[in-house]
Parts: structure tokens; C-alpha cells; sequence
């Protein structure tokens, strides 16, 4: 059946509606906190709909390393022991991320070899932990300045060097897992033009360095009211370097459109018509590029813009877990 005649019939009756991973010719993820996990509705929900699993905060350096240094594991392994459970595969994000830099580092009075040594025991620990149970880690996240002029500053660009910190992170996390696909992440790609032929250069001079860079992703926070094609322009640029893609945290708000159109009635078909794109779009991709396809969060309530307005509802289930007409537009999005 033709992408447009699914995607016709699919939006008739959302209820009825075939899984996500049932359907899906790639992994199909999703985020989840170790909370959730306590909520059988919601475990449910994931194992039914998902093939993939990224841990939304318990992966991170703010979860993981503690005040005096050391390490808590309890919130991604009740995550990973779920994964196993439900024969799902899960995803490590986030090694290094400019936005959080804990006391234990930020403390650290050493030289840069010494730094080094702290850093790479760190990422030897946490990717070491989960070697063999993740599919991929996004080792260096939001690395591209906002504006698209060049690259962020951080504890770790200041340490060890603008792009020896990620160079450095690539390289321990494959000392640490020698069989992940290590990706470099970034958010606006699909907004800001400027940011996305930056990430894409970021992604050319990390290989050209050695680092074992072997994926890109995009997170994809998009609003309802993006403008048609953009989203199609992102995943074909990425996919130019020949590396895996991976849509790695996609949810589309009603409430960040620019304003343009009020009625909530075109902004929830806006959002399917977004949906409908990302699918069609990372189908149109070579297999061995489709690395996953990641929306963040599966219920409304669950999602961290929710969690900001709470009159947003930027995902594919409702807060009761029921699928959307932007349900039904991603699975007639595939191909």
C-alpha cells in the first residue's frame, strides 16, 4: 500500500491502530524515567509500542555522579533490567554534555592529563557498565552553539580543548565499548540552517581527528507549525555524510509554533503533517542508515513540554495512552 493511502486510512481510526514497532521497518524508540517504570499502564504502553529505550535523565552526569565523586547506577539499571525483560534494546544518552559539569569535576585543581584521566575513568565506568546492553551512546550532546557560530564552551572544552574533549570522549567510549555506535547529538538542526551545516563540519573534523564518531542524531524538537520540507532537508544532509541517523528525541509542540496560526483545531494537523514527514522522510533513507527513530515520550502527560505548559500535548498518545490522529500520521508516513 502506497505512504499517502496508508496514511489515509490510518487516520480514520486511530484506535485501531497497528503498534509502532509492529510496523515500523526500523527501531522505533522511546524515553522513560525509572519512575515510570512502577506505573504497569505505562511499562505496558513501552513494551507494546517501542523496540528501543533511552533513559530521559538517569544516564546522565547530574544522576550519576554524586557529590563526593562517586557513581549511582540504581535508576539506568532498573531501566536496562526492564529493556532486557521486554526483549527491548536500549540506548546510553549521554556521556558528555556541555550543560552539566558536577562539583566532583568542577573541583578537580589538576593538570590536563590528570583531567584526562578523571574524564576517561568516568566514561570507562558508565559505558563500561552497560557494554554489550546498548545498541549506542550519544557520547558528545549539544556540542553546536545556538546560533550556529561555532562550538559551545564548558568545563570540558576549557580542560582539554575545543575538540580534543569530544575527540577524547569518542575514543574512551570505544576503549569502553568496542561494539556501541557512538553518535554526536544536537537539537535545531531542522530550525536553524546555520546550526546544521555547523553540526555537519563538528561531524567532518571529529573523523578527521580519528575519533570513532559512527552516527549523527538529531533530536528533532519541532514545533507544529514548521515549515513543510525542513525536516525532509535535515535527514537528507545528515544522511550525506553516509553515516547512521538517528532521530533521537522527536516530539512536536502545539504550543511553541510561532503564533502564526491560533486555532487548535490546524495545529494538531500541523503536528500529524510533521509526523507524517519525520516517518516518510527517515524511510526514504538506505537501511544501514536508519539507525533508530526515537520519539520522546509516547503519552502527552508524560512529556517534558507538558511538564513546562501544561497545555501542550506534543506526542503521539494522549495522557490516558489512547493514539492520536499524529499516531496515525506517523505510521502512514512510513515506508
Amino acid at each position: 500500500m502506497a505512504a499517502c493511502e496508508r496514511r489515509a486510512d490510518a487516520q480514520t481510526s486511530p484506535a485501531n491502530l497497528p503498534t509502532l514497532r509492529s510496523v515500523a521497518p526500523f527501531p522505533v524508540g522511546t524515553c522513560l524515567q525509572a519512575l515510570q517504570l512502577d506505573d504497569p499502564a505505562f511499562a505496558a504502553l513501552v513494551a507494546a509500542q517501542v523496540s528501543q529505550l533511552t533513559p530521559e535523565w538517569e544516564m546522565k552526569m547530574e544522576y550519576i555522579v554524586q557529590d563526593d565523586g562517586s557513581l549511582r547506577f540504581e535508576g539506568p539499571d532498573k531501566i536496562a533490567a526492564f529493556a532486557r525483560s521486554a526483549g527491548i534494546r536500549l540506548f546510553g544518552h549521554t556521556l558528555v554534555w556541555y550543560a552539566q559539569s558536577p562539583p566532583a569535576f568542577e573541583r578537580l585543581d589538576v593538570s590536563r592529563i590528570a583531567f584526562d584521566a578523571a574524564y576517561r575513568n568516568y566514561i570507562l565506568a558508565v559505558a563500561g557498565r552497560y557494554r554489550g546492553q546498548v545498541s549506542g551512546w550519544d557520547v558528545v550532546n549539544e556540542a553546536v552553539a545556538e546560533d550556529g557560530e561555532g562550538w559551545r564552551d564548558s568545563l570540558w572544552s576549557r580542560k582539554l580543548g575545543a575538540l580534543d574533549h569530544m575527540v577524547l570522549a569518542f575514543q574512551h567510549a570505544r576503549e569502553a565499548d568496542p561494539d556501541a555506535v557512538l553518535f554526536l547529538n544536537d537539537y535545531n538542526l531542522e530550525n536553524i540552517p546555520k546550526k546544521r551545516a555547523t553540526f555537519l563540519k563538528l561531524a567532518e573534523a571529529l573523523l578527521k581527528a580519528g575519533a570513532p564518531l559512527g552516527g549523527l542524531g538529531t533530536q528533532t524538537h519541532v514545533a507544529a507549525d514548521l515549515a513543510p520540507g525542513e525536516l525532509s532537508r535535515t535527514i537528507s544532509d545528515l544522511a550525506s555524510l553516509g553515516l547512521p541517523v538517528h532521530l533521537s528525541e522527536m516530539d512536536v509542540s502545539i504550543t511553541r509554533s510561532e503564533g502564526l496560526i491560533k486555532d487548535r483545531t490546524r495545529l494538531a494537523a500541523g503536528q500529524a503533517r510533521v509526523y507524517a514527514e519525520a516517518a516518510e522522510a527517515f524511510s526514504s533513507l538506505p537501511p544501514s542508515q536508519r539507525f533508530a527513530f526515537t520519539h520522546w515520550g509516547l503519552r502527552d502527560g508524560d512529556s517534558w513540554l507538558k511538564r513546562e505548559n501544561a497545555a501542550d500535548t506534543p506526542l503521539l498518545f494522549d495522557d490516558q495512552g489512547r493514539p492520536k490522529a499524529a499516531a496515525a500520521a506517523w505510521i502512514g508516513g512510513l515506508r
